[in-house]
């Protein structure tokens, strides 16, 4: 039975199957609206200049073919190509902040921004990449729930009051000033200051250990002296473990410097003998202790003695369980 729709709704009807991401097929719609294939190529062309004619309307969209399928697909600005959306999805997977249904919808929404025609492949990347998908043990219900409520305390300068498992697994709250949201190791962090500290310290609360967020109708205002840059903190600190501000020089000798100044963006090659390259740091807490004694005897500590002390009191007590 040959279809009795009128060629403009043809066209129309083309045009919407393909911004759904639907490959066309001439043959197939021709079988389909019982047209010639002739019909529907000069539907296509009509499609294709209307798109050439109205980039104020629809930007660089275009419907382009593809020879494997023998069919047209629509190509949007807002298409993310396949190597794109791979790499994204490699580090989300990766980071295993969230879990496996966060995941999987975060997934399945970022494949609708890829090309039909990159689509298919996509999913044979990545499918066992999300079935072996392990991620971090979580308190709370979501973190993806979580970080918007955070994030939206911040914007409006709400003061908040949250039920908390500390390290620990006490289960305390803590009435806060939300200042900043920043992502280290696996986990999503909170830094606030708490509403009863008038010298301002920062502190730092896992989001995934929040079981509980309390808005409170009480905004702050904060002086411009306590406006938290978490740019300069990721640069700065290693693990999110607190303390203060210091510049750390020590000996490597180990295999790849590059792998030291990457983990710690503020390094810089100061000095260099033979294997031996002297490096400096400006860091913040003692989490760089951790990741620095990871290096086993390619690191030696030299400056300051704070910190030479620090590493080599850890040292200590690790030769003690082996005596």
């Amino acid at each position: 039975m040959y279809n009795t729709r009128p060629k403009k709704n043809r066209m129309l009807e083309l045009f919407y199957r393909a911004m759904c991401g639907e490959s066309i097929s001439v043959k197939k719609v021709a079988e389909e609206y019982g047209v010639s294939t002739k019909s529907v190529s000069r539907d296509i062309s009509e499609i294709k200049n209307f798109l050439s004619e109205n980039r104020d309307l629809v930007g660089n969209t275009e419907l382009k073919y593809d020879s494997t399928s023998k069919s047209y697909y629509l190509e949007l600005d807002c298409f993310l190509l396949d190597k794109e959306i791979f790499a994204i999805v490699k580090m989300m997977i990766g980071c295993r902040a969230f879990n496996k249904t966060e995941i999987i919808n975060l997934i399945t929404k970022l494949k609708q921004f890829t090309s039909p025609k990159d689509r298919r492949v996509l999913e044979n990347f990545i499918r066992k990449e999300v079935y072996h998908y392990n991620e971090v043990h979580h308190d709370c219900e979501s973190v993806i729930d979580n970080l918007w409520k955070l994030i939206r305390c911040i914007n409006e300068k709400k003061e908040i009051t949250i039920s908390y498992y500390k390290m620990s697994r006490e289960l305390v709250e803590r009435k806060l000033i939300p200042v900043a949201i920043t992502f280290s190791d696996y986990y999503f962090y909170l830094i606030a200051f708490k509403t009863d500290d008038e010298k301002k310290h920062a502190v730092y609360f896992r989001v995934d250990r929040i079981i509980n967020i309390v808005e409170h109708r009480k905004h702050y205002e904060l002086n411009e002296v306590y406006n938290f840059d978490e740019g300069a903190l990721r640069e700065r600190i290693q693990f999110m473990f607190p303390g203060s501000n210091r510049k750390i020089r020590f000996e490597f000798t180990g295999p790849s410097v590059q792998a030291i100044l990457d983990k710690i963006p503020t390094a810089k090659v100061v000095d260099k003998n033979g294997k031996t390259t002297i490096i400096e740091a400006e860091t913040f807490g003692t989490g760089v202790n951790m990741f620095l004694l990871s290096q086993g005897s390619h690191v030696k500590a030299l400056a300051p003695q704070e910190f030479v002390d620090e590493m080599r009191e850890e040292i200590e007590k690790m030769i003690e369980f082996y005596k």
